[in-house]
């Protein structure tokens, strides 16, 4: 535990050893539970292991998407 003081602005210094650990990145996600605010690191997600997990059959030309969004639109 550490107590930090908030400046005029509403900032506080995240300890570098704790920034070194467990902040990869420069975003945070913040979020309030009754009266603990809680600051966790944003993850970064791998979107590729999406790729090619979802199979459909559509009839209209993949190079048209637009065609292709409203294809799928009709059958969900």
């Amino acid at each position: 535990m550490v107590i930090k003081k908030v400046d005029g602005q509403g900032r506080i210094v995240i300890p570098k050893k704790w920034r070194e650990r467990y902040l990869k990145g420069r975003r945070i996600i913040m979020r309030i539970k009754e009266d603990v605010i809680e600051i966790m690191p944003e993850k970064m997600f791998d979107l590729t292991r999406f790729f090619d997990s979802i199979e459909v059959d559509v009839r209209s030309d993949l190079a048209d998407w637009h065609k292709v969004k409203k294809e799928l639109r009709k059958t969900a």
